[in-house]
């Protein structure tokens, strides 16, 4: 049984509906993340969870208990924002006290848990300063003990990390990550960084234009999308345009070579021109082989040596494809211009729907 179910929930401002029907169940001590672009509502959803906004429509349940009209320090929900939003007249030891005090928690039990969620953080040693006496990074990780203080049942992190450079950002997730396992907490992690999304969630909801486009592990979400703009969102994609030469049989034709896609097809007939996508790992320079069966004639674009890694662009016609490949010294890269063969698998093209 779940513990955090949300049915049917519905979310409009005047006549824009920005949450559309959203259905969602984690279990207790499962990390989600909610993905997608900015306005696709995933923050909405995280306030309703939170007590922020009132649904217009649906359910929340939390423990089995349903959690609606609920004011938000009624949920027992931790929750991290974007901007730290620590008090800044206060310190550290201080800040991730707060809470507690306003909850009337004996002191000597404050002192315990402030102890206790800063040798967490490990800023022990920071209790005394300010906020402004810290970095970005470390300023987040308070504000991520504050929230883990009152022991809350959910926690919520709104984009925590997007404020943060680029290398702070992934040691920083892989420290919630660890301490979320450690503490075993149900967590929604909203966030528009697909990389963030498929390093640390156990399942993710994809968004797009209030819904939920595909909920599933990150295995699935990138090998399996469900619809184009999954596909296309989440990780680096090659799109490929096909035409349907023989439905029944499974066969299309890419830039003049045929490839059997087998029951894929189902529901196109001859002469339909599809869409395609695959991803630039599954493409490879050179003739087909074994593992890759398809071979496709094309020209080199461009060549960027990036260290151990070449990117190789190429058009294959009508199309074009982009993969990596790796360095390798005793076999220089094909220059611009140079006529190639590209292979692939058929089982690694995906035929988008809507």
């Amino acid at each position: 049984m779940s513990f955090l179910t949300i049915s049917h929930l519905r979310k409009s401002f005047n006549s824009t509906t920005v949450v559309h029907d959203f259905n969602l169940s984690i279990d207790k001590g499962e990390f989600i993340s909610l993905l997608g672009p900015s306005g696709c509502g995933k923050t909405t959803v995280l306030r309703m969870v939170a007590g922020f906004e009132t649904p217009s429509a649906g359910m929340i349940s939390i423990g089995g208990n349903d959690v609606v009209n609920l004011k938000p320090n009624q949920r027992n929900i931790g929750m991290v924002f974007q901007a730290y939003a620590l008090f800044p007249n206060m310190t550290v030891a201080q800040n991730v006290a707060f809470g507690l005090k306003v909850a009337k928690k004996p002191k000597a039990e404050i002192d315990a848990t402030v102890r206790e969620m800063l040798t967490l953080i490990k800023l022990d040693h920071l209790a005394d300063r300010y906020p402004y006496q810290l970095s970005g990074g470390q300023q987040q990780r308070v504000a991520l003990a504050r929230a883990l203080a009152t022991k809350p049942q959910v926690l919520l992190l709104d984009e925590p990390l997007s404020a943060l450079d680029a290398k702070i950002r992934v040691s920083l997730r892989e420290e919630i990550r660890s301490i979320q396992r450690k503490l075993g907490i149900t967590t929604i992690f909203v966030t528009h960084d697909q990389e963030e999304a498929l390093s640390i969630s156990d399942r993710i909801v994809v968004m797009y234009e209030g819904r939920a486009e595909q909920v599933g592990a990150p295995f699935e979400i990138y090998n399996q999308p469900a619809s184009r703009f999954v596909a296309s969102f989440v990780g680096t994609l090659n799109m490929l345009d096909a035409t349907v030469r023989d439905a029944a049989a499974g066969i299309i034709t890419i830039d003049g070579c045929d490839v059997v896609l087998g029951p894929r097809l189902n529901g196109h007939k001859a002469g339909d021109q599809i869409s395609l996508a695959v991803r630039p790992e599954a493409v490879s320079l050179g003739a087909a082989s074994a593992a890759r069966e398809v071979t496709l004639d094309g020209r080199i674009n461009s060549v960027h040596f990036l260290g151990s890694v070449i990117r190789i662009r190429a058009s294959l016609g009508q199309n074009t494809v982009s993969f990596d490949t790796f360095n390798n010294p005793s076999a220089p890269p094909p220059a611009p211009g140079e006529d190639v063969k590209v292979s692939l698998a058929a089982k690694d093209l995906l035929v988008l729907g809507h």
